[in-house]
C-alpha cells in the first residue's frame, strides 16, 4: 500500500519560514519524481515545485528564491523549505509522486493528504 504523508504546516506570520516533510511508504521513492502542489480556496490545484529522480528541481516563478525541494532517499523523504512567506501562500499544500515505466508507458501517480499552511498576522 502506498502512502504520502506530509507535515510541517502551520500558522505562521508574513516574513516567516516553514519546512513542510513528506514521508513516503510503499514506493521506492528513488526512482519518483516528487512534486508539491497547493490548492488555495477557490482556487485552482497548482505545482510549486518538483524534483525529478536524478536532482533537477523546477520551482514555480510565484515561489522562485523564496521555497527550496529537497529529497532524501534514504529516508523516503522530500522537504520543502519555505522563506519568506506571504499571506498568498496560504493553501493547502500536496505532496505528489509520479513516474512513468519507460517499458510499459504505465503511469504511477500518488497524492498525499495535504497540509495546511496558513500565512497571517
Amino acid at each position: 500500500q502506498v502512502q504520502l504523508v506530509e507535515s510541517g504546516g502551520g500558522l505562521v506570520q508574513p516574513g516567516g519560514s516553514l519546512r513542510l516533510t513528506c514521508t513516503t511508504s510503499g514506493i521506492n521513492m528513488s526512482i519518483y519524481t516528487m512534486r508539491w502542489y497547493r490548492q488555495a480556496p477557490g482556487k485552482q490545484r497548482e505545482l510549486v515545485a518538483a524534483i525529478a529522480s536524478g536532482g533537477t528541481t523546477n520551482y514555480a516563478d510565484s515561489v522562485k528564491g523564496r521555497f527550496t525541494i529537497s529529497r532524501d532517499n534514504t529516508k523516503n523523504t522530500v522537504y520543502l523549505r519555505m522563506n519568506n512567506l506571504k499571506p498568498e501562500d496560504t493553501a493547502v499544500y500536496y505532496c505528489n509522486s509520479q513516474r512513468r515505466n519507460p517499458i510499459t508507458s504505465r503511469s504511477s501517480d500518488y497524492w498525499g493528504q495535504g497540509t495546511q499552511v496558513t500565512v497571517s498576522s
